[in-house]
């Protein structure tokens, strides 16, 4: 069973390496989907896979890398698009 989620890190989370450890995170949940900033200053994600991995992946974004401040973290239900890897867009 897989589940998939969009997420929007929202708080100093650009130019702190969140894109570089999340995919770290990824690779050690093992987890499949992309993380990449956005205009606005926020981080975006989509993340898939088993539904324990997911859900620790979506707590992880709540810290983030040491130099984060995470203010807000929304994920919400996404279609499975087949992933197979994570990747910095």
């Amino acid at each position: 069973m897989r589940t998939s989620v969009d997420i929007r890190v929202t708080g100093r989370v650009q130019g702190v390496s969140f894109r570089y450890y999340a995919e770290r995170e990824a690779a050690r949940l093992g987890v499949a989907g992309w993380v990449r900033n956005e205009p606005d200053g926020s981080v975006a994600a989509h993340v898939e896979g088993d539904p324990s991995a997911v859900d620790a992946f979506v707590r992880w974004c709540h810290d983030g890398p040491s130099m984060a401040y995470v203010e807000r973290v929304d994920a919400r239900p996404a279609d499975d698009q087949g992933l197979t890897s994570f990747g910095v867009r």
